[in-house]
């Protein structure tokens, strides 16, 4: 008899996950056994991860194109998720973007494409909580994984709207993750550090990317915090993880 995989039956949403790290990680908790539901603006990214996770599982992944500035579509995610699955295990809330102008001064920044950035990182945080939470509230043992940037806690100059916003987006999770400490779903919030993705390659084109970890390193610590039989931490780093720092206590 084979042995249960750590995320047998659990159903899994990865939003932001045709390229990077959502990519990865929706790929990691496949392997790990869970039903991944993956969404991203990108169909062909999408895709491109369906074929990947087949070829490492033998089963597909539900893919839902979409893009997250489109608040009534956020809403009919939470819709479809409930009438195909009728809860929600897994959260995992990976995408964001830099916008077309990439770093720039504040003063210089296009209010078009300020409100492309503030609804992709910020305001589709909260819409996916509303629609979501339900969901997760039907589960066992949910866990909502949020990825970071130091920069939310220690802006730089020319990353003033991308820091605003993923600073934001970081407070409303903790909030709400506290609000809802006596239920069984978990919130934690990951800082993946510097990582060999497009954004990383957007902001410092002149980078050798093979300096730095792979967004597939990720894998086993989102796998990890995903686990119904851990208590994650509300925080945690893939620096601390790597450096072998404990991150989960088994229940």
């Amino acid at each position: 008899m084979t042995d249960a995989l750590p995320l047998d039956d659990r159903i899994a949403l990865v939003v932001g996950a045709s390229r990077g790290i959502g990519y990865q990680a929706a790929l990691a908790l496949a392997v790990a056994g869970a039903h991944v539901v993956a969404t991203a603006r990108t169909q062909g990214g999408l895709e491109e991860l369906d074929d990947a996770i087949y070829a490492a599982t033998g089963r597909h992944a539900t893919l839902v194109p979409f893009d997250l500035v489109d608040g009534g579509g956020i809403d009919r995610l939470g819709g479809a998720i409930f009438g195909r699955f009728g809860k929600l295990d897994i959260w995992v809330n990976a995408a964001a973007t830099l916008g077309a102008q990439g770093l720039t001064p504040v003063s210089h920044i296009d209010p078009r494409g300020f409100a492309k950035i503030e609804k992709t990182n910020f305001t589709a945080t909260y819409r996916l909580i509303r629609s979501l939470e339900p969901l997760l509230r039907g589960s066992d043992a949910a866990r909502v994984i949020h990825l970071t940037t130091s920069l939310a806690r220690d802006p730089k100059a020319f990353w003033g709207l991308y820091a605003a916003t993923k600073a934001g987006a970081e407070a409303m999770m903790l909030a709400w993750g506290d609000e809802i400490e006596s239920t069984s779903i978990r919130v934690s919030v990951l800082d993946p550090g510097r990582m060999r993705t497009q954004m990383r390659a957007q902001a410092f084109p002149g980078e050798d990317p093979q300096t730095l970890p792979h967004p597939s390193e990720l894998g086993p610590l989102i796998v990890e915090l995903a686990r119904p039989d851990v208590t994650p931490p509300t925080r945690i780093s893939f620096k601390e993880w790597s450096s072998g720092l404990p991150t989960a206590a088994l229940i």
